[in-house]
């Protein structure tokens, strides 16, 4: 599996970046060609679906992912999602926590270790690159403030 990591600092307070990275329906708006469904009723936590369709009319594939862990509260907030598709499949972390340095801010990780159907393994690099770059738009896009 391809994976990669992403760090970020903010000068968001933790609660918001939290918020703003668990909007799922957000990162639509980073990824073009993506729309993005949670058809599990809120609020949000183990278990909840979320589903990213990326494509254009009936060309394209369904990126479902179930939320494993979910701690939204403290210091250290985490979440956890197990990509369950038959094309992509893995899993991502996100953990926001309060800046290191003392700030109001919050420092962010993303975690991904992801495989796509069809890609082989010799080329995990080009697609840990590829998630690496993407994802960390992503999360740049999500936390503008």
């Amino acid at each position: 599996m391809a994976l990669f990591v992403i760090e970020r600092t903010t000068p968001l307070p933790p609660a918001e970046a939290w918020r703003r990275l668990t909007d799922w329906q957000r990162h639509a708006a980073a990824v073009p060609l993506t729309r993005i469904t949670v058809p599990t009723p809120p609020p949000a936590g183990a278990g909840t679906v979320v589903l990213a369709r990326t494509g254009v009319g009936r060309l394209g594939f369904d990126d479902p992912m179930r939320i494993t862990a979910w701690r939204p509260e403290g210091p250290e907030r985490h979440c956890r999602l197990e990509k369950t598709g038959r094309t992509v499949t893995g899993w991502a972390e996100i953990d926001v926590s309060p800046d290191p340095h003392g700030g109001s801010g919050a420092a962010v990780r993303w975690r991904e270790d992801l495989q796509v159907r069809g890609v082989p393994r010799a080329l995990d690099g080009v697609t840990a690159q590829v998630g690496r770059r993407v994802f960390g738009r992503v999360v740049d896009l999500l936390l503008t403030p």
